[in-house]
């Protein structure tokens, strides 16, 4: 019998009951919270019936660690096994505060780790690949080519990229202003590629989309108005397929690239963390460990006694 077949113990079921009314009428939480509490703890206690547990005092810490490794094993993310214990150190907090229980077996559990996802990248040569797909002879290939150029080529966020005005590319000097996160203004180089592509692309494009509408964006649509994120991930999308890419490409994803092929040959760790935009430097380090499997895969190719 598979544990969505058992019926929850009465004695536990009364007990959920009596929680769900209580966070619902003294908390006044809203129906779609409270179905999420009522779908994590019917799990639970599905689990401890399973075990062998009838009432609420019968359950100890033993019972919810094997909630945790049952979670873990369905393969939830951290963040949803992190939310389901939440859940269940409110239950028996209830429990323990309306005397059906005489302690509480969370009090000193962990939470489980949030641990950062290592981000996407691309490799030189696919990003090459990518960099090639747009057909330049076409005024809109043209444009998509100077726009993958400036993602890669400046580590911009699509907000950033789509808020570009022309006044923003500082080209005589080789730098671009960008307008981040929290409104921080940043100036980060480009390189003579991505000013290349650019400049041919407002020379022989922009002016070709423009309409008596049009704003100061250096990105326009075929209607003359500015790119959109979804704009920007269409554009990309088409040429991930026409690239033969097969790792999920996002916007996003370049920007990954451009951090790791900077640490990869030798950039500082600030300077890259001042490129980016990041306020911490913690949220940059995360690319030092990209780096690193980076690093292990050059020695098992190459060093004699991998």
């Amino acid at each position: 019998m598979s544990i969505e077949q058992i019926q929850i113990a009465p004695e536990l079921e009364r007990a959920l009951q009596q929680f769900l009314d209580s966070v619902t009428l003294e908390r006044g939480l809203s129906d779609n919270t409270a179905r999420a509490y009522e779908r994590d703890l019917s799990r639970y206690l599905t689990l401890l019936t399973d075990l062998g547990i009838r009432a609420p005092d019968e359950i100890s810490q033993t019972e919810v660690s094997a909630l945790l490794n049952l979670l873990s094993e369905m393969g939830l993310e951290a963040s949803s096994v992190a939310r389901n214990l939440t859940a269940v150190r409110m239950f028996h907090r209830f429990l323990l505060g309306e005397g059906l229980a005489r302690r509480d077996p969370t009090e000193h559990l962990k939470p489980p780790k949030l641990g950062r996802k290592l981000p996407s990248v691309l490799n030189i040569y696919e990003v090459e690949r990518l960099m090639l797909a747009p057909d330049v002879e076409t005024p809109l290939g043209l444009r998509d080519r100077a726009l993958i150029e400036m993602l890669y080529g400046a580590g911009l966020r699509v907000s950033e990229l789509i808020g570009l005005s022309q006044v923003d590319l500082l080209f005589d000097v080789e730098v671009i202003r960008v307008l981040g996160k929290g409104g921080r203004e940043r100036v980060v180089p480009i390189g003579s590629e991505g000013i290349e592509w650019v400049t041919a692309y407002l020379h022989a494009v922009r002016p070709g989309l423009v309409k008596p509408h049009t704003g100061v964006e250096v990105f326009l649509n075929f209607r003359g108005g500015p790119l959109s994120r979804m704009g920007v991930w269409k554009v990309l999308r088409q040429y991930v397929v026409l690239a033969g890419l097969e790792k999920k490409v996002s916007p996003h994803t370049l920007r990954h690239s451009f951090a790791t092929h900077l640490l990869e040959g030798g950039a500082d760790l600030r300077a890259v963390q001042e490129m980016l935009g990041h306020a911490d430097i913690s949220t940059t380090q995360i690319y030092t460990h990209v780096d690193r499997e980076y690093l292990k895969e050059v020695h098992r190719t190459f060093h004699p006694r991998a």
